[in-house]
């Protein structure tokens, strides 16, 4: 019997539980996993913002997981270019998507190539934004009072130079 090969793709900025699911819930569907890791330029592309976390140490964090089998810096979203590099048999994408028109289209293109699209599903409590989303609010607020206790800090010296002259 040959071995089924499956992909996935993602951007795996700060990863989290919902990526390793992912990853997991993909790897119980094959037998050699593959797994493509965006590239900064892409991501900026599709996102407009840069991941936090550099392309190598992501691709390295993606690597290390035992679920994996290979990983590959992708700088395309269009599946059929990667499916043209690496043969796939299935490519897995949370259910989160189900319904999305750029996925329908992407289903469609795999079956023409012999591969299936299968949903796997979405970790709903934690994502990347959210995570960015919460250091914000956390080191926004701590920001705001350091920057309140410095601008205090010069009103007074300021004040007492003024008061000398």
């Amino acid at each position: 019997m040959e071995k089924k090969i499956g992909y996935t793709q993602g951007t795996f900025d700060m990863f989290h539980i919902g990526h390793l699911n992912l990853i997991r819930n993909a790897k119980k569907h094959c037998d050699y996993l593959i797994v493509g890791v965006n590239a900064d330029d892409l991501v900026e592309s599709y996102k407009n913002k840069r991941p936090i976390v550099p392309l190598e140490e992501r691709a390295e964090i993606v690597r290390a997981i035992r679920y994996v089998d290979e990983v590959i810096v992708t700088t395309t979203l269009d599946k059929k270019q990667v499916w043209e590099k690496v043969h796939f048999n299935e490519i897995y994408i949370g259910d989160d998507w189900k319904g999305n028109a750029r996925w329908e289209k992407t289903g469609k293109e795999m079956e023409e190539l012999g591969a299936k699209l299968v949903f796997l599903p979405y970790t709903k409590d934690t994502s990347s934004t959210m995570l960015r989303e919460k250091l914000k609010e956390f080191y926004g607020a701590r920001y705001e009072k350091k920057n309140k206790k410095e601008n205090k800090k010069t009103e007074e010296i300021q004040d007492r130079k003024s008061t000398r002259l």
